[in-house]
């Protein structure tokens, strides 16, 4: 799991990918993989400023001072928020893949249905 690019953050395998997709016949691979790249770092943006809000939230919620329990209610929403805007974000990915995945298959690089 450690060399999980996503998990980790680190885009090395995803660039490596990159370079080798672009080799291949369908020349706006560069700008796919970057596409998709940037996605994932919109994400991994979102979910680490969720770590944060939760720590805070936790952190809030042990002290039991009221005026922190307080700001517990605006540090909820924002977290209610990030988590629908990574869903949008993934629905945007997987909207995006299958868009490149049909193309990709219209141009007759990739098998086609029921083969």
């Amino acid at each position: 799991m450690a060399n999980n690019p996503i998990i980790k953050g680190n885009t090395n395998k995803l660039k490596h990918r990159e370079n080798q997709d672009s080799e291949g016949a369908n020349g706006d691979n560069p700008e796919i993989w970057a596409t998709f790249d940037d996605s994932f770092k919109q994400v991994q943006s979102v979910l680490d400023r969720n770590r944060v809000l939760i720590q805070q939230v936790n952190d809030n919620h042990q002290s039991r001072v009221h005026d922190n329990m307080v700001k517990n209610v605006a540090l909820i929403q924002e977290l209610n928020g990030n988590i629908s805007k990574v869903v949008s974000l993934y629905s945007d990915f997987s909207s995006n893949f299958s868009t490149v995945f049909n193309r990709h298959d219209d141009d007759g690089e990739g098998p086609k249905n029921g083969d």
